[in-house]
């Protein structure tokens, strides 16, 4: 089990609410490897002007790998989403999603994460659900092809109207029937949608879907600055045999820094036990 912090590339034109530290990129590595990380997770809107080589070349420097490719900054920050109401944007965001996949590729990161990019079923009409099936089923074809998985994030019901809880997330990936999709779980939206913090965990684990885990407590600031028990889904994790990251995108808050420095303070004691498991 690892340890992640989310991070913008310097591409992205605004800051990013959920993305940590401060600084250069080089600066922001730094910053992680200090704190103890195993790896970043990349918030990224535009891959094509990333220079995949120098940024490897600064990750290696930093010790540092990729756990994810995260798509969260295309729509918050670029407006796109899988499921948007106007199709040339739709389109847009496809060939952006692909981008993303060749990143992750060219960075030797697992996956690319599908979160609040999807967008609302709402904004397409009833036939949502199989556009976004069809869309995510021709994306993680190419990822394939690439050796890249993609991760979809079940949502609380107010950022998106389709995919809310790790069951429906199951039966959404079964639909799609794609082996490169599976899931991924966020703390903070497991504790607005279900009746368990360490259930979805366990039951998608025991489904072999469980790729990816974000970290944020019920109110969206660092682990430990709420109400949930991150001890008992850490050692749920591990104890089902979870050997991938948990990976911090959280409100920056009170500064993206401290957010950080919290956030690992709190982790490092309960993964430690997990180490290299």
């Amino acid at each position: 089990m690892k340890l992640s912090l989310a991070i913008q590339t310097p591409e992205v034109p605004v800051p990013v609410p959920v993305a940590l530290l401060t600084g250069s990129l080089e600066d922001k590595l730094a910053k992680a490897r200090d704190l103890g990380a195993d790896g970043v997770e990349l918030l990224t809107v535009n891959p094509k002007a990333l220079e995949a080589p120098a940024l490897r070349r600064a990750l290696d420097g930093a010790g540092l790998e990729v756990a994810a490719i995260g798509s969260g900054a295309l729509a918050f920050a670029a407006g796109l989403t899988l499921l948007h109401s106007d199709p040339q944007v739709a389109a847009q965001a496809q060939e952006r999603l692909r981008d993303l996949i060749d990143l992750a590729a060219d960075l030797r990161a697992p996956l690319v994460t599908v979160g609040s990019f999807r967008g609302c079923v709402a904004s397409v009409g009833t036939n949502g659900r199989a556009l976004l099936a069809a869309r995510l089923r021709e994306a993680a074809d190419y990822a394939a092809a690439r050796g890249v998985r993609l991760a979809l994030e079940p949502l609380n019901r107010y950022e998106t109207d389709i995919v809310h809880t790790a069951a429906e997330g199951l039966a959404f990936v079964d639909e799609v029937g794609h082996s490169a999709l599976g899931l991924l779980l966020d703390t903070y939206h497991v504790n607005i949608e279900e009746r368990s913090w360490t259930e979805p965990f366990r039951s998608l684990m025991a489904a072999g879907r469980l790729w990816h885990v974000h970290l944020g407590d019920n109110n969206r600031l660092h682990p430990g600055g709420g109400l949930i028990d991150f001890a008992a889904i850490v050692a749920t994790l591990g104890e089902a045999g979870y050997r991938g990251y948990l990976s911090a995108e959280l409100l920056a808050r009170p500064d993206p820094d401290t957010a950080a420095t919290e956030t690992m303070r709190a982790m490092r004691p309960l993964v430690a036990p997990y180490r290299g498991h």
